[in-house]
């Protein structure tokens, strides 16, 4: 079933290639959306897929790249609202 994620994540995860092996992450998984720093230096992605690879894509979140400090992960369903065609870097 398809469902649309938001994940927020906290910690040392700006500076440290998370946006985009979140990106590459999310791509090869099949999942569409979007990756994004926040001001206060977390990350933001919405995605969209099937439920099970959103899942993955949450367990991937909670680790991050190598250099990545995780902190703490939240993540909230929604409804998908279709809108994405492939899985993009915001800046």
């Amino acid at each position: 079933m398809e469902q649309r994620v938001l994940i927020l994540v906290k910690g040392r995860v700006q500076g440290v290639y998370f946006r985009a092996s979140a990106a590459q992450t999310a791509a090869g998984l099949g999942i569409r959306g979007c990756v994004e720093n926040l001001a206060d230096g977390s990350v933001r992605i919405v995605a969209e897929g099937m439920t099970e690879k959103l899942e993955k894509l949450i367990e991937w979140c909670k680790e991050g790249p190598p250099r990545a400090e995780v902190k703490s992960v939240e993540s909230r369903w929604l409804s998908p609202e279709g809108g994405f065609v492939d899985f993009r870097i915001n800046t």
